[in-house]
């Protein structure tokens, strides 16, 4: 017959059991916070198009697996620009999606990818480019400071004001054409996107 525990020994166990159970639950809160925490590259990117958007790829390599930019990847091709966006930049790049070209006359996105019009369409594409990172919390930043309204000079070299409204953003072209900003800060190694839904136009 088993002899009872002495009460200094039911303690010890009692203790022993204690501490033991509660390194098990320590044990699993760190392994569920390790399981449950977003990886740095993970929590940067975005969805666009149906693809992730990795900020570890540049521009042109993003943008190419984006199902409702593929418009804008062919007008790019056209101009001539791949290996420009693909350069260490950085740049910033408003990106009209494939309904945004849809909204433009009949006929036009078609006309302008022909050899013959590359310097119109080089125009059109790179008064979307601003040199440099601007972040939302950037043109934000700029707005405020111009008491509701910003300028910014494009790599063709004309004008973009971005303006807001409620919690969006916008750009107003140099012809009064207005485009929201539907997706921002989609970062890339070389800048970063801000989808926008309509194309801009220059002078």
């Amino acid at each position: 017959m088993q002899k009872p525990l002495l009460p200094s020994a039911r303690i010890f166990l009692q203790i022993t059991h204690i501490i033991k159970m509660k390194k098990i639950i320590i044990a699993a809160f760190a392994l569920a916070a390790i399981a449950f925490a977003p990886k740095t590259s993970d929590a940067q990117t975005k969805m666009v198009g149906g693809a992730a958007m990795y900020p570890t790829k540049n521009i042109v390599e993003n943008a190419v697996n984006s199902k409702d930019h593929t418009t804008l990847v062919a007008a790019v091709k056209a101009a001539g620009l791949v290996e420009t966006l693909e350069s260490a930049g950085p740049f910033t790049v408003f990106a009209p999606t494939n309904e945004a070209f849809d909204k433009l006359p009949a006929g036009t996105v078609d006309n302008l990818v022909k050899p013959e019009n590359k310097a119109t369409l080089t125009k059109i594409l790179t008064y979307h480019v601003v040199a440099g990172k601007m972040s939302s919390a950037e043109l934000w930043s700029k707005v405020k400071a111009g008491n509701g309204k910003a300028e910014l000079k494009t790599v063709q070299g004309g004008t973009l004001t971005v303006m807001a409204k409620g919690k969006k953003l916008y750009l107003v072209d140099e012809k009064g054409g207005k485009s929201w900003i539907t997706i921002a800060d989609v970062n890339q190694s070389n800048g970063v996107i801000h989808v926008v839904n309509a194309v801009l136009m220059p002078n």
